[in-house]
């Protein structure tokens, strides 16, 4: 589905904000924000799993620049690390030596890590802060990005406010009513880019933080950035009944030795959803006792393997949507530091017939006079109450039934009542009759 375009001028205005943290690529082994050591190490390993190679190669990998490599690898070769085995044009081509090899296979050991060089972790916190810019929108712009939608305006009147703060935000209410597709819809609102690192050092170990699943690289890549950090739209990451204690610390892969950032550092500069709150492995209480600090101070605390611990920053909004009571989830100490608790009520008779005439324009299906008016009374009979999700739920059932059967989608009241008996059971009168 494609995103909606802002106003010019809003566009503008968060586009700048891509200017807010920009790493220039280090030209010498000096200008680098990490040992050199560990650029050494990479360097060593590549070629270890590679066999052969050329600088130019190995700047692609390592996304250093080709100055800075040949300085290294100038310095390497005088150690005897390499051997040239050619060239090609004024680039060389070589491999390891036996010292090398024998240098190469103790460091593979340590780890196994063969990509971009990270960046330091202080190079991380300041990116993390520079860019963390507050959210531009207004009435207009939040309609825009949730106009496939069907929402009252008080709801839109809370969920602005609750994102211009850039706060943690409960939203609850009766399941159906369109929680999830409300959160899902929420990125659209990020319409500028930041500088993301591939992975981040502590202590001499790396973590891998880019992750192409949940980092949407910008369409246009920008000149003269630190080739190891990734221009992308700001990340807004969805977990639901997945999420599990684990995913919010480290995690060390045992064959690599390599880390793993937790899913709230991968969204750091966005929005982190808990999808279905309360309904997941880790209990609500684990949870919310896990991030108490970091909502309140915006900072997190991680702890590598062997025991050190270190800070990151804790900048992003977090949205809890859940069919409970937040009052049930958490005590009242917890619940001050959410401080946008917004309720999607259950739907009331015409925003039922706005969304049932929007599911009918958006599947190019056309029903019979006064069929909005028969559906919500369906609905209420059947089912006993109206829910958002139902026009769209039972559709889809009375499209299927048509194909099944090899028919055009017809809507009328007979297929309209066979598909709701498919989604709600039998009706009780039909039930009393068996």
């Amino acid at each position: 589905m494609a995103l909606p375009l802002l106003k010019k001028s809003s566009e503008k205005k968060l586009q700048d904000s891509k200017l807010s943290f920009f790493p220039k690529a280090p030209g010498e082994p000096e200008e680098l924000d990490i040992p050199v050591s560990m650029v050494e190490d990479l360097m060593l390993r590549f070629l270890y799993t590679k066999g052969t190679s050329s600088l130019r190669e190995l700047s692609g990998s390592l996304k250093l620049s080709f100055p800075l490599l040949h300085r290294l690898f100038q310095r390497m070769r005088q150690q005897q690390l390499f051997e040239i085995t050619g060239m090609d044009g004024n680039d060389y081509l070589f491999t390891l030596s036996g010292i090398g090899r024998e240098q190469a296979a103790k460091r593979f050991l340590i780890c196994h890590y063969i990509g971009p060089a990270p960046v330091s972790v202080a190079a991380y916190t300041a990116a993390v802060r520079s860019q963390n810019i507050r959210l531009a929108i207004n009435r207009a712009m939040l309609m825009m990005a949730l106009a496939d939608l069907v929402l009252t305006d008080r709801f839109l009147d809370e969920l602005g406010p609750a994102l211009i703060s850039q706060r943690s935000i409960f939203l609850y209410g009766p399941t159906g009513n369109g929680k999830s597709s409300i959160v899902s819809r929420l990125a659209r609102l990020y319409q500028d880019t930041i500088a993301i690192p591939y992975a981040v050092e502590v202590d001499g170990q790396v973590i891998v933080l880019y992750d192409p699943a949940v980092h949407e690289i910008a369409e246009d890549p920008l000149s003269g950035l630190d080739q190891r950090w990734v221009a992308c739209r700001r990340p807004c990451i969805i977990v639901g009944g997945e999420l599990e204690p684990r995913m919010l610390e480290l995690q060390l892969e045992e064959g690599t030795k390599v880390y793993a950032a937790p899913v709230q550092m991968r969204a750091n500069n966005g929005m982190l959803v808990i999808d279905d709150f309360g309904r997941q492995i880790v209990s609500p209480v684990n949870l919310l006792n896990r991030w108490i600090v970091p909502l309140d101070r915006r900072v997190d605390y991680l702890t590598l393997r062997y025991g050190l611990k270190f800070q990151i920053p804790f900048e992003l909004t977090v949205v809890f949507a859940t069919n409970l009571n937040p009052n049930d989830l958490a005590d009242e100490a917890f619940l001050r530091r959410i401080p946008n608790k917004l309720f999607v009520d259950g739907v009331y008779a015409d925003v039922f017939d706005r969304i049932f005439e929007s599911v009918l324009r958006e599947r190019h299906l056309a029903g019979e006079a006064n069929t909005a008016a028969f559906f919500r009374n369906l609905c209420l009979e059947m089912g006993g109450e109206l829910r958002a999700c139902q026009p769209a739920d039972i559709l889809n059932i009375l499209v299927s039934i048509s194909e099944f059967e090899g028919n055009e989608p017809q809507i009328d009241a007979k297929r309209l009542t066979r598909a709701a008996m498919l989604y709600f059971g039998k009706p009780k009168k039909v039930v009393d009759s068996d």
